[in-house]
């Protein structure tokens, strides 16, 4: 092979493949019914021409036919009339124009036949143009289909690889860490803002639930009908250990705090209770 076929060969396979990557299915059918149409138009400008033909052809042999009766009737005429030379004559005149009438009349028929065979074949290619209309349709569906199906296994494969999930890891982690530092501070906010004075306040309230405790028990003892209605409240109340070491312990206990003296005081009246409970009870105190 020669230089010049080599580069020839060439040229044409990447023209070929240029265009085989270049064809869009959806135009490339549009175009093939476009130009299936432009067939079938000129198609039906041949049929129409050739059925002329076969019309023309069926005049000329019917004309030839009626001036052959037309040469009869004037021998018929030419015999009454006593010239027979005439009529001779135009019996010789008739017979020509009857030949050439069943010539005519031979292509005609001949015509015709090939006249119905292009109808046949217009039929054909016009039915086989709304066929490939209505596959177009399908295969424009089908190629549709298989386009939607590419991008899918295109973005699945994006997804299989791992640093999409580790990157999508790390952005929950942190938005967590995130809103872990808005809640502390908003704690620190509330510890720091305020009235203190006042929070303080609340922590001795609630230190010295004790007092309602001691109501509890004596609206107790009364619907067990161990007091009377109506008795003194001092009379009833649990003995609470020496007073002399509770007042020793208080002015530490404040000195150390409201905090500490609130813990302090709610450890040894907790310690005095279980002491005084187990005495009743009978059991050895606890060391």
């Amino acid at each position: 092979m020669g230089i010049f076929d080599r580069l020839s060969t060439l040229i044409k396979s990447n023209l070929n493949e240029l265009i085989s990557s270049a064809e869009n299915p959806e135009k490339m059918l549009n175009q093939i019914i476009v130009d299936m149409r432009n067939q079938l138009a000129k198609a039906k400008q041949q049929v129409a021409a050739s059925i002329a033909d076969e019309k023309r052809l069926k005049d000329q042999a019917d004309a030839e036919f009626k001036l052959a009766d037309e040469w009869e009737r004037r021998a018929m005429l030419a015999v009454q009339e006593g010239r027979d030379d005439l009529a001779k004559q135009a019996l010789l005149r008739g017979q020509e124009h009857l030949e050439h009438g069943q010539q005519l009349a031979s292509t005609w028929e001949t015509h015709r036949m090939e006249t119905e065979k292009l109808k046949q074949s217009l039929r054909d290619l016009n039915d086989k143009i709304e066929e490939a209309k209505r596959k177009k349709n399908l295969l424009l569906a089908r190629q549709r289909r298989a386009e939607a199906q590419a991008r899918i296994s295109q973005t699945m494969s994006g997804l299989s690889d791992n640093s999409a999930f580790d990157a999508f890891n790390r952005m929950e982690e942190k938005i967590t860490a995130n809103e872990r530092q808005l809640q502390a501070a908003q704690e620190i906010d509330e510890e720091f803002s305020g009235d203190r004075l006042a929070g303080e306040f609340k922590q001795l309230e609630r230190a010295s639930g004790g007092v309602n405790a001691d109501q509890q028990l004596l609206h107790l003892k009364q619907r067990m009908g161990m007091l009377a209605a109506g008795a003194p409240a001092a009379s009833r109340q649990l003995a609470a250990g020496t007073p002399g070491a509770a007042g020793a312990a208080a002015p530490a206990q404040l000195a150390a705090g409201p905090d500490a003296a609130a813990a302090e005081q709610a450890k040894t009246g907790e310690a005095e209770l279980i002491a005084e409970i187990e005495r009743l009870s009978g059991m050895p105190p606890r060391a």
